[in-house]
């Protein structure tokens, strides 16, 4: 008998760029909104009238100002300057005016363009569109940043397991130094739960090391075999280096270094992320030809990490066994004596207990690293500024 052909799922990306009605983007536009999953277009009318307001207070007493000028100077140059002194201004707030209108007016369309394609694509895929949703929730290491956290163009398919594309944005910081931090993932969800470990892409790391928003201790740093090590740095938590060479099989490695390794890896609770600092979910094919083939790449490969259990859950499951009914009912017959014998609880030998699905407190989340760099920095200044002073005092004294 031969072998069954791997499951087909459809992939098309005509929805992304074939021309597209304008008036029915505006209706899916007002249907997102009359849903509630898009906010009401009530905050940018009131900004309009706003705008409008302060443009015709400066503007009607400036136009006014000139019409004075010039019709009640007798000397008829100083009244073209004086004009165009007050016309100038004018000229420019009307342009700024414009502009500010024109990108507003363009902006609508396009994005309810946009959303309808990807409404479009996802359907076309057996999957779904969000176009936004706020303080995602998720466990990642990226939703628990900053403030102001927001999913945006969220594409899902539940077949063969759940998957969303995003984009997210958060910020940090407040006034002049607030800063938007922005990411695209992929968030798969896994069978089991399983222990917290992160593949650090070394291809994507910035000048001074890693480009996630956060830093784990080194001690958690565990090498693997072949060529992995030139790919990734794998951190699991201290303790579970075992279960992370089950997890991390050649072949699994093998995967995310020919199909990931342009993408920082998180593996917590049960979930599986993908991570890039740029947009996933967006018009160009090519993006999600290159997504669809990574995430295809490992959804076979994953269903192997649901056979994993945490043996340290083990001694619980055996507490539990010990604490159910006995096996033999009280006053059965001893089949040897024929004498009535009472129950004794059973529990069964302990290497014969398999673990609930779980992971223990110790591997549900790695050690967090502090930012010890920015402190020497801080201290060498520090010490830097006291020698100085110490300096500057003695050859006062001399």
């Amino acid at each position: 008998m031969s072998a069954a052909a791997p499951p087909h799922y459809p992939f098309h990306t005509a929805p992304l760029t074939e021309p597209v009605d304008g008036n029915a983007a505006r209706t899916f536009e007002k249907h997102l909104r009359a849903s509630d999953r898009l906010p009401k277009k009530s905050s940018q009318t009131v900004m309009f009238v706003v705008v409008g307001v302060v443009f015709a207070f400066m503007l009607f007493p400036m136009f006014g100002g000139a019409l004075i000028a010039l019709g009640g100077s007798t000397d008829p140059f100083a009244a073209f300057v004086e004009t165009i002194t007050l016309l100038v201004p004018i000229l420019f707030i009307g342009i700024a005016a414009t502009v500010v209108i024109v990108i507003f007016v363009r902006r609508g369309p396009a994005g309810a363009v946009r959303m309808y394609r990807l409404d479009r694509f996802a359907r076309a895929n057996a999957m779904t569109y969000e176009p936004q949703l706020a303080n995602p929730g998720l466990p990642g290491m990226i939703f628990n940043q900053g403030s102001a956290r927001a999913s945006s163009d969220l594409v899902r398919g539940a077949q063969p397991r759940f998957v969303e594309f995003a984009n997210y944005r958060y910020t940090t910081g407040s006034g002049k130094n607030r800063t938007t931090h922005r990411w695209g993932y992929v968030a798969v969800k896994l069978d089991v739960p399983l222990p917290h470990i992160v593949l650090d892409a070394l291809g994507n790391n910035a000048l001074f090391g890693s480009n996630l928003p956060t830093s784990f201790a080194k001690d958690q740093r565990l090498s693997l075999e072949g060529d992995f090590d030139r790919y990734f740095s794998l951190y699991c938590p201290s303790g579970y280096e075992r279960d992370a060479l089950y997890l991390f099989t050649p072949d699994i490695m093998a995967r995310f270094i020919d199909n990931a390794a342009a993408l920082d890896v998180e593996i917590v609770d049960d979930w599986l992320f993908l991570y890039a600092k740029r947009d996933f979910s967006t018009l160009d094919a090519a993006t999600w030809a290159w997504l669809f083939s990574v995430v295809g790449a490992l959804l076979d490969k994953l269903a192997q990490w649901a056979r994993w259990r945490d043996d340290r859950l083990r001694m619980d499951a055996a507490a539990a066994a010990a604490a159910l009914p006995a096996t033999a009912p009280t006053g059965a017959a001893n089949v040897s004596t024929g004498a009535a014998h009472d129950a004794v609880p059973f529990a069964p030998p302990l290497d014969t207990l398999r673990p609930p699905p779980g992971v223990a407190a110790p591997g549900k989340r790695l050690t967090r690293r502090g930012p010890w760099i920015v402190f020497a920095i801080a201290g060498g200044f520090v010490l830097l500024w006291f020698v100085q002073m110490v300096a500057g005092g003695f050859f006062l004294l001399q």
